[in-house]
């Protein structure tokens, strides 16, 4: 088993984000002037590529995301990837102040970075990167995958409960997928979503109550690059607390202690390389991978947490890709014989002013956003200095909800849970209602 420990010290290795081979995109952008070959830019190695979106909360269209200022760590954990920041996350990464780098993992000089280098992510930003990759990879040598809360945190995707989302994923050729805050729209809404294919809805770990019966499919093998490639996913564990039970009332969410390693065994028996898209950390996971498979590589989510290298823990590989869209991870895997015998990976930044809009998915992202139009431009305040939310203590918007709830109830205390979502805006920025987080009721 790996321990905790292990896992902490392997994250701490030093590494960087890059645009091609060795060189980062503090070199590349010469005078803060990325392009997309820049972003793209990869020497790829073996057959098989594997593509990692996460978290993306429903930002069809780029936007300002600010990374946390703090991100608390204790015991072994403190002061260790993913639980560093600003400046000492950027000497950990060996990454230069104020460059495009900096921008996109850290909070440090965050307002003026942003002025110069723009927003970021963007559904049809993310579908000219993936196009391109497929382009020159072939399409049956990539594979795509989702790791949940891609459905909820919009006002478009509230009012078409999460549709408006689905589409765009379905236009990327989506092959698999995992659930998190996607159960906040009720069982019978996720059952849709899990059934409307083509891609994959995989959750080991979700049984019926009654019967003790696997709800969704456990995992689905794809062949790519000559490799077979078992996807396993598994949701959000504590999704019964994160949401009233009586929207699903039916199903219960084993943590990854809890669920038997042969659930995954049978497509694990014949798989080269696999890969687990997980909502628990990679720690607790392992403990149930099947020996059958000769490699691993766990996409974790939902913490947020971009990190721009791959992390190795004995066979497997560890990535985190962030949140928002504002990051795809790509990551190429030479299978010889049954093993892997090497691999390259890179987070790349999704730069919306480098990128050049894809126009069918600008197109769908458009219509599908178009009933909401008045809705979404209606103004309703401005800030003055930086709003965001983000973090695993707090934020400024935190301050905000609490500063009105002393007001507005005369109370002397407020809480306010601190969510690790929500799109930043700069002083001067409006607020408009598509930043609205409400959930369904």
């Amino acid at each position: 088993m790996i321990s905790r420990r292990d896992f902490m010290v392997a994250a701490s290795a030093a590494g960087m984000l890059t645009s091609a081979s060795g060189r980062t995109l503090a070199q590349a952008a010469g005078g803060q002037k990325l392009t997309q070959d820049d972003l793209l830019r990869f020497d790829a190695v073996g057959k098989v590529t594997l593509l990692h979106l996460t978290d993306t909360h429903a930002q069809l269209q780029p936007i300002y995301f600010r990374e946390p200022s703090i991100n608390l760590g204790v015991g072994e954990t403190k002061g260790l990837p993913p639980h560093i920041t600003g400046a000492s996350f950027l000497e950990r990464f060996k990454i230069k102040p104020q460059s495009a780098e900096a921008y996109a993992l850290t909070s440090e000089d965050f307002v003026a970075l942003a002025k110069s280098y723009g927003r970021m992510g963007g559904f049809d930003r993310i579908a000219t990167l993936i196009k391109a990759i497929r382009a020159e990879r072939g399409d049956d040598n990539v594979l795509l995958l989702a790791g949940g809360d891609e459905l909820q945190g919009s006002w478009s995707s509230l009012k078409t409960q999460g549709e408006d989302v689905l589409s765009a994923l379905k236009a990327l050729k989506l092959d698999a997928m995992v659930g998190h805050w996607e159960f906040t729209y009720g069982a019978d809404r996720v059952k849709e979503i899990a059934e409307g294919g083509p891609y994959a809805f995989l959750a080991q770990n979700i049984r019926s109550v009654e019967w003790q019966e696997e709800v969704f499919p456990a995992s689905k093998t794809f062949e790519r690059g000559g490799a077979k490639i078992a996807v396993i996913g598994q949701a959000y564990p504590r999704t019964p607390i994160a949401n009233p039970r009586w929207m699903i009332p039916d199903w219960e969410f084993g943590s990854g202690r809890t669920i038997s390693a042969s659930r995954s065994r049978p497509c694990g028996r014949t798989a080269r390389t696999s890969s687990f898209c997980s909502r628990t950390t990679a720690s607790t996971s392992t403990e149930r991978w099947p020996r059958a498979c000769r490699a691993w590589t766990s996409s974790s989510a939902p913490t947020h947490d971009a990190i721009p290298t791959a992390i190795e823990v004995g066979k497997t590989l560890l990535i985190a890709s962030g949140s928002h869209g504002k990051f795809l991870s790509r990551l190429d895997l030479d299978v010889k014989d049954g093993k892997v015998a090497g691999y390259r990976f890179g987070l790349i930044p999704v730069f919306s002013d480098a990128i050049a809009p894809d126009a069918e998915m600008a197109k769908l992202v458009t219509e599908a956003r178009a009933p909401y139009a008045a809705e979404l431009a209606r103004e309703i305040g401005r800030t003055e200095s930086v709003l965001y939310r983000r973090g695993n203590f707090n934020g400024t918007l935190d301050d905000v909800i609490c500063q009105a709830m002393l007001k507005e109830r005369d109370v002397e205390i407020a809480l306010s849970p601190a969510f690790r979502w929500g799109t930043s805006l700069l002083p001067g920025d409006r607020s408009p209602s598509s930043r609205s987080r409400t959930r369904p009721r």
